[in-house]
């Protein structure tokens, strides 16, 4: 009998408290996302801003906190509406050298705080990857902070930073702090090595959950000089949108780096921002990272001179030019950047036929023993997608 009570009893308790709680789409208030920088900067989420090493990531990174501590202006010209604390912490540099640049940026450093350690332990030092509910805790006394920058932000990650499932259990709390105080979050982060061409969230180094978490991803980089005029002068960046699921994902600012003098013999280094620009960050870092000589080597002529002759007398599948790149010990990359440069077409042929590359006054296709399955006998110009097909992008032909 008891035993049959007990079975009742559970079955009473599972119809009045289920076990996973529901709420209703109706109960969800709709609120808009609040932006520090709209479009670039938005409160109570976590951004990233990556870069190659030496491109100012931190200086820009502090040139965006001096305008939320002074109410200043926007790359953009705006002005910040609503300014506050800021809060920094930094596995790179000294406070000291971080302090020069905010204070070359303009920064009241009354309302700059630099994360210094654990209270109730003098000689321990604060670890992202471990402290980040004792950070929260102190900050929900501090009504007023407005941007939190973590720099590096892998150091967040006590486990393998490779790893998705890791990434993403280490940067909740991060997601959750920004979420609870209102604030921003921003991570500062570096590009692997050898991904020049790559998409710019993918070139985060680490797990893509770095970029999948953060809800915009911004990237920095030095542009090459235009002409021999500019080769002395001071290099030219951009500061572009990667990534965005609350805005535009495209566009950006040119900006310069300058040295100014904030005390007796110690200088500030400061962000000088520049035009707005357009496009996506894709193709200006293609643009930027296209220098006259490659990671490999290997000169942008011998590359242009190489392709120059395999296209000469008409198109080829994309697959007999990479084996032939291969054989001749260029990089896939480095090809595909010498066509943009080269001015050439690469052209799918149907919806089974391969990618083709050519001149674009060539139209026949040569046949090659390597992907010669993948070239057809003529080639089309490229006709409008039927509906509800897609286009292809410009690297869907990598092989």
């Amino acid at each position: 009998m008891s035993a049959v009570l007990k079975d009742l009893s559970r079955a009473l308790t599972a119809v009045a408290a289920p076990p996973v709680r529901l709420v209703r789409g109706d109960a969800i208030a709709l609120e808009p996302v609040r932006w520090l920088w709209r479009g670039f900067l938005p409160a109570s989420m976590l951004a990233i801003l990556g870069g190659a090493p030496g491109c100012g990531k931190t200086t820009i990174a502090l040139s965006l906190a001096a305008a939320i501590t002074s109410g200043g202006r926007w790359p953009d010209g705006s002005r910040c509406t609503d300014p506050g604390d800021v809060l920094i912490w930094s596995g790179e540099d000294a406070p000291a050298v971080t302090a020069s640049r905010l204070v070359a940026a303009g920064a009241d450093m009354r309302r700059v705080h630099f994360i210094d350690g654990i209270t109730e332990s003098a000689g321990d030092a604060f670890d992202p990857g471990r402290d980040m509910d004792l950070l929260q805790q102190t900050m929900s006394a501090r009504p007023n902070v407005r941007l939190l920058i973590l720099d590096p932000i892998v150091s967040a990650v006590a486990g393998d930073s490779h790893k998705d499932a890791e990434v993403r259990r280490a940067l909740q709390p991060v997601v959750t702090l920004g979420q609870r105080i209102g604030c921003a979050v921003l991570g500062i982060t570096h590009f692997s090595k050898g991904t020049d061409g790559r998409d710019p969230v993918e070139r985060v180094t680490g797990s893509i959950a770095f970029a999948a978490l953060a809800r915009l991803v911004l990237v920095a980089a030095k542009v090459k000089a235009k002409d021999d005029a500019e080769q002395d002068a001071e290099p030219r960046r951009v500061l572009l949108r990667a990534k965005s699921n609350i805005g535009p994902d495209e566009g950006g600012f040119s900006y310069t780096l300058e040295r100014v003098e904030v005390a007796p013999e110690v200088e500030g280094q400061r962000v000088v921002w520049g035009e707005a620009l357009a496009g996506s960050a894709r193709e200006v870092l293609a643009e930027a990272e296209n220098d006259p000589e490659n990671q490999d080597g290997t000169t942008a002529a011998g590359v242009d001179g190489f392709l120059r002759g395999l296209l000469a007398d008409g198109p080829l599948p994309a697959k007999a030019i990479k084996a032939d790149a291969d054989g001749a010990g260029y990089a896939w990359r480095t090809v595909q950047l010498s066509a943009t440069r080269m001015g050439v077409e690469r052209r799918k042929e149907g919806m089974k036929g391969g990618w083709v590359w050519a001149f674009p006054d060539s139209s026949e296709p040569r046949r090659r023993n390597e992907g010669a399955e993948d070239a057809p006998q003529k080639v089309h110009a490229p006709s409008a997608p039927s509906e509800g097909s897609v286009a292809p992008s410009d690297d869907a032909e990598a092989i």
